[in-house]
């Protein structure tokens, strides 16, 4: 297993860091200490260069940069049938444009013009690693990168706000609401996990992946029949019971065991 960040280093001019990838070196603690930097391309044959970082040196970026993000609605059984929605047929999805990325601990900002709630929803995030089209369930797990933690970040007065049209794009598609992140775990079982949003202190979210409607492998096939996934694609596999409107000042974590947690505040 391994784990993948994306970063900056901390200098006085920030804007001209380049951009720069590597993998976490695994100590056992709680928080990751440092960083092995890497050159190349993080999903084509990437080299080490043996240099090593302090984590809290660095500042953090999203550990991929997806040419689309793609949400999944209605994927988890239990949610779908405490509120009496049909299991559906085939995946249904939305997008979300690189606009709204949002890295570890950045903040999420409301809209000027926009009072109504916001909403958190934790995910498991199934990262591609390479160009994928019209490949089989039995072959998808090739396909796949690594998986991190998503917060799929919903203004969701919006999507019925006009009853001729529902607004899936705009409401979940505005600056800062798409967090994930901080890293890439590689070589993980996700059928085995568990997503767990902790906001306020308690556990709001807890959900097992084996819960999902459409499993990752499946939603990977499926999506592929589609349209083309690119590397560094990122699938958000679908939220569960739980989403509460995030209040401001709040912090919303996203927990799965075996990745990084990804921490984000509403702005205050």
């Amino acid at each position: 297993m391994a784990k993948w960040i994306r970063f900056k280093r901390q200098s006085s001019t920030p804007n001209s860091a380049p951009v720069e990838f590597g993998q976490l070196i695994d100590d056992d603690s709680e928080a990751p200490g440092q960083v092995t930097v890497h050159t190349g391309d993080l999903f084509e044959g990437s080299k080490s260069t043996d240099e090593i970082l302090q984590v809290n040196n660095l500042d953090l970026l999203t550990p991929c940069w997806p040419s689309k993000m793609i949400g999944l609605w209605n994927n988890v059984r239990s949610a779908a049938e405490k509120k009496g929605l049909a299991i559906p047929e085939e995946p249904l999805y939305f997008l979300k444009p690189s606009n709204c990325y949002l890295p570890h601990q950045g903040e999420i900002q409301r809209p000027d013009y926009y009072d109504g709630r916001i909403i958190y929803e934790g995910e498991l995030g199934v990262v591609i690693g390479k160009t994928c089209r019209n490949v089989s369930e039995s072959d998808a797990g090739d396909y796949i990168f690594g998986y991190t933690c998503v917060n799929d970040v919903t203004a969701l007065t919006l999507i019925e706000k006009d009853p001729t049209f529902p607004q899936w794009c705009r409401a979940k598609s505005m600056d800062t609401f798409g967090a994930f992140g901080p890293s890439i775990c590689t070589e993980i079982d996700a059928d085995q996990l568990t997503v767990q949003t902790i906001y306020r202190n308690k556990v709001m979210q807890n959900y097992p992946i084996s819960d999902l409607i459409f499993s990752p492998h499946q939603l990977v096939s499926l999506l592929s029949q589609d349209m083309t996934l690119f590397p560094g694609d990122l699938i958000a596999c679908g939220t569960g019971d739980g989403i509460l409107p995030i209040k401001p000042g709040k912090t919303v974590e996203v927990q799965i065991e075996g990745l990084d947690s990804l921490s984000n505040t509403m702005s205050a």
